[in-house]
Parts: structure tokens; sequence; C-alpha cells
């Protein structure tokens, strides 16, 4: 089985699912994003963004493939980024994070190793770019996949809660080396994208 992860541009953008494409829920702020979805140009927004966060800071996620079949993806940025943020009573981001937007692989292809391999494709790129942790909003009353990870599961894996919240905590994971990311973030991920608990059957990339 052939697999690439692949930076996130406007090229494969295409290749998210279409509810993805057309989600601009960390993108733009409540009101622009309300303005967006009843004017109806969401995915032209989504576009935009990815396009002037690429020429500003660089790729701001990573597209998994299967033998050429897009199978899942990931999407993080600096605070800076995210506009939806803002909205969250638990907010700001520390400046020293990177905030985990959102990540879904199809569940044909979980438990496969794909979400271990696309946390240490992550997790070389905000190394490199100096960064010292990863933030996330969690969702205490997570149910189904959504554009909230769900808290609990965050919890579960290391996240400490820097801001509490009856319903979206905000949560932090130090990265103080490579180790930390290669124990905490990798499983964090893993087990966010539904990876079981065993040895992957296929070689991390």
């Amino acid at each position: 089985m052939g697999r690439r992860l692949v930076p996130l541009t406007l090229d494969n953008l295409p290749d998210l699912p279409a509810r993805c494409r057309a989600c601009v829920f960390w993108e733009l702020d409540p009101v622009s994003g309300e303005a967006a979805l009843k004017a109806g140009r969401p995915e032209l927004e989504k576009e935009a963004w990815i396009s002037a966060v690429l020429l500003e800071w660089g790729s701001c996620g990573r597209v998994v493939y299967v033998d050429e079949v897009p199978v899942g993806f990931v999407l993080y940025a600096p605070p800076a980024y995210v506009p939806r943020s803002a909205a969250f009573s638990t907010s700001p981001v520390a400046a020293d994070a990177v905030q985990l937007m959102t990540a879904w692989l199809a569940p044909a292809y979980q438990g496969q190793g794909l979400g271990r391999a696309m946390v240490q494709t992550v997790a070389k790129d905000v190394l490199r770019r100096g960064f010292k942790a990863i933030e996330a909003f969690g969702d205490a009353h997570w149910k189904e996949p959504a554009c909230v990870l769900p808290a609990d599961h965050l919890l579960a894996v290391g996240f400490k809660t820097v801001r509490p919240h009856p319903r979206y905590p905000r949560l932090r994971l130090e990265l103080r080396t490579a180790l930390s990311w290669k124990e905490d973030v990798e499983l964090a991920l893993d087990r966010l994208l539904g990876a079981v608990q065993k040895e992957p059957a296929l070689r991390p990339l």
C-alpha cells in the first residue's frame, strides 16, 4: 500500500471531503463565517484563507493519500491565523503554541498507523518553526466528529486544561523535547484519529 503525506495547498484542497472544503468554522470569525454561508461562498473563503496562510506562514496542513486516494487530513496554524479562536471565552491561544484546528481520517483507514505518520510529519514541521506547545479547544460535550475535538480524548493523552470551561476548555500540551512530541503528541492525535492501541502494521513515514 503506497502512502504519501503532502502539504496542503490550493492544488490539493479539492481532495478534502466536500463538507470540510465548505467549512470556514476556524478560518473566519463568527460574523464573517455566517456572512460567507449566507452568500453561498464558503469554498471561496476557505481558498482565500489557505492562500493567505501559505504566503505568510507556509503550509498549514497535511493531506494523506493511500494509493493516490485522499483518506485524511490535519489542519494547524498559529493562533493569529485562526479568527474563530477569539470567539471562545477560553481564548487566547498562547503565542508560543500552534493551534490544532481539526483532523480527520476515513474510518476504513483507521488503525493502520496513518495517524501516527500524520503526526510525525506535523511534529517535524512545528518543531522546525520553533514552537513550544500545541493547544486546542476541546468540546466537553463531544458526541460525533466535528470541527472541535473532544476534550476528554485530549485530557486522556496528556493535554492539561489551562482555561477551564463547562463546554469549551482550552488545553495545552508542552513540547519540551522531540521526545515529548513522540510520546505525547503522536499518541494524542493517533487516538483522536481513531488508531487502535497497538503497533501499526505499516511503518510510519
